[in-house]
């Protein structure tokens, strides 16, 4: 009986496999409609996410079935006189749309102008010092734009991609909270509380081992192939290359060369080029969550992160044109790998390994450039007191040299000192550092800090935070060169003179990919949420300073200078207000007003 019923079941196997599966969708679909039912608004997510699994199913049934006969149905398309027409009528309803946007748009804020102006200023600049002037593919850089303008205008200005990736960082935020589980059992509450390395860096550890499960299971690429696919159907460019880009957008510059690590040998210079300024325009997904963690915004680094793709293989292109042949045209036979892991707890346990590697190096670096940054700051101050200038320091310097750099972003020339002294630390030293010093300007204002103290100023606007947010998205800087070679000498040593030869190129264009990105959030910017209203605001006896306070008694000191405290109504509006509103602003904040 016992080999009887093996023989059937191995017979039947198919049969009980589609049992087995109808069982688990049907239990599922109970469970969703459940849920849905009783609090639709609090089953949102899980409906979103169902309707997004079963539309990609549909879509490969459908290529399955039908996709054959579709190509067959649009071969006429084919034809070279008509795919002419189509691109001339593309380019010009592109070059109509953006003539339209610019007139409307930047009408009501004028200074997107300026953001504007950086992109034309750092594209010209890359096309000035191109390898191959004659032969840059304006459609890869025309449509690598036009993708990273699209995602960036459903992202920052769309309500449904606003609030879609505003949830999305909240919920990473909520995930990566989950860590303190563990570290607070290793460590104990005090130091995970207290101290920036029990703090942070096991944030780091939790995110790699997650991550490697998501290899493990595939998840990560199949991600990376629907987003590869989208980039390569439209700017033309190779599925290597493509392949690599798309994976910069959740692993790092030395582990996104691993998925085409079997066609580095082969790959051109141009795609090589590709690869670096991928990795070096991009940030991976463990420091991802470090930076949450320091109270940067969510959803403005993941929008950083994924419209940086686009926009490296663009400038890449622009910048170190294709001029050989290369063997990778179509992604038949490019097939991305899965990992070393046999099992589920083994890739749980491995992801986990492969992050002290990863912590270490960023505790070893921060001890290092703090270090060497405060030598040279000692150094600096010594010297310029010897001619009278007094603190004059690293950051100062990068403050005067890269302010106009600053203001083509479309910062603000009042903020322009602190985000260019912001990008030196992130272009001579490293983002971690940078992100570091923006979320203490951030959380300065947040706490209702005054903007200015003496001639020193605390904070810099909400634009120009989310401005050098983008700006910082990146690996690019000095300390990056020696692993990039590392990472891919050490993939194929024979071609290291080869990679030694693009690798400036490639970082000071992965560094200009940064700021292309900083300068697309300058232009799609704007203003979100109720304006506070003062009124109410100063009528409740707030007890610590914030954000909201300083506008507020900001508001009331400008009325008490104009129109003195017999007045009663804030200039410019008809709200009423009170010397006890003044005197409880008083309590808060030193103003000639207080007098």
């Amino acid at each position: 009986p016992a080999l009887k019923a093996k023989k059937f079941f191995s017979h039947h196997a198919e049969l009980f496999r589609w049992i087995l599966l109808g069982l688990v969708c049907t239990a599922y679909a109970a469970f969703l409609l459940t849920a849905c039912i009783l609090d639709f608004q609090r089953a949102l997510a899980l409906f979103i996410l169902t309707c997004v699994v079963l539309f990609f199913m549909a879509h490969n049934l459908f290529k399955k079935l039908w996709g054959k006969k579709l190509l067959r149905f649009l071969k006429p398309l084919n034809n070279p006189t008509l795919k002419l027409w189509l691109k001339r009528c593309l380019i010009a309803a592109a070059l109509v749309g953006l003539v339209l946007w610019l007139a409307l748009d930047t009408s009501q804020r004028p200074e997107q102008l300026v953001s504007f102006a950086g992109i034309c200023m750092f594209i010209f600049l890359l096309f000035a010092c191109s390898k191959h002037h004659l032969s840059v593919s304006w459609r890869a850089v025309s449509w690598g734009l036009g993708l990273q303008f699209v995602l960036g205008i459903f992202v920052i200005r769309t309500e449904p991609g606003f609030i879609a990736f505003q949830w999305l960082g909240d919920q990473i935020q909520i995930f990566l909270d989950y860590t303190t589980v563990g570290s607070s059992f290793v460590f104990g509450d005090t130091l995970v509380k207290d101290v920036f390395a029990f703090q942070v860096l096991p944030i780091i550890i939790f995110f790699s081992c997650v991550m490697s499960i998501l290899y493990y299971m595939g998840l990560m690429q199949w991600l990376i192939l629907k987003i590869s696919w989208l980039m390569q159907v439209t700017m033309g460019t190779t599925a290597t290359e493509t392949l690599s880009v798309a994976g910069n957008i959740f692993v790092s510059q030395t582990e996104s060369p691993l998925l085409i690590r079997p066609y580095l040998e082969d790959m051109t210079l141009s795609e090589i080029h590709v690869v670096m300024t991928g990795g070096y325009a991009t940030i991976a997904g463990s420091l991802l969550g470090a930076y949450i963690s320091f109270g940067i915004d969510a959803a403005s680094l993941i929008a950083a992160s994924v419209m940086a793709a686009p926009c490296a293989l663009a400038l890449s292109k622009l910048v170190y044109p294709e001029v050989e042949k290369s063997k990778f045209q179509n992604k038949e036979g490019v097939k991305l790998s899965y990992g070393e892991a046999q099992n589920l707890l083994e890739a749980t346990t491995s992801g986990a390994a492969i992050s002290i590697g990863v912590i270490a190096n960023i505790a070893a670096n921060l001890i290092a450039f703090l270090a060497v940054l405060a030598f040279i700051n000692a150094a600096l101050s010594w010297l310029g007191e010897m001619v009278d200038i007094q603190e004059l320091s690293f950051q100062l310097i990068c403050s005067y040299i890269l302010r106009p750099v600053a203001f083509m972003l479309g910062v603000d020339w009042a903020d322009c000192p602190i985000v260019a002294e912001l990008l030196g630390i992130k272009l001579f030293l490293n983002e971690f550092v940078a992100y570091q010093e923006l979320s203490g300007y951030k959380n300065r204002r947040l706490a209702g800090v005054e903007e200015w103290i003496g001639d020193k100023k605390q904070w810099i606007s909400i634009r120009a935070e989310i401005i050098t947010t983008f700006a910082l998205c990146g690996f690019a800087n000095f300390s990056s060169i020696g692993i990039m070679l590392g990472g891919l000498t050490s993939m194929v040593p024979h071609r290291k003179s080869e990679f030694s030869k693009i690798v400036m190129s490639a970082l000071l264009t992965g560094a200009c990919v940064s700021l292309v990105n900083a300068c697309m959030a300058g232009i799609l910017y704007v203003p979100r949420g109720p304006e506070i209203n003062c009124f109410s605001f100063l009528n409740t006896s707030f007890t610590v300073s914030s954000y909201d306070s300083y506008v507020c008694c900001k508001k009331v000191f400008q009325s008490v200078i104009l129109t003195g405290t017999n007045s009663s109504s804030f200039t410019g509006s008809r709200m009423d207000f009170t010397t006890d509103m003044l005197d409880n602003c008083c309590k808060f904040y030193n103003h000639t007003a207080c007098a």
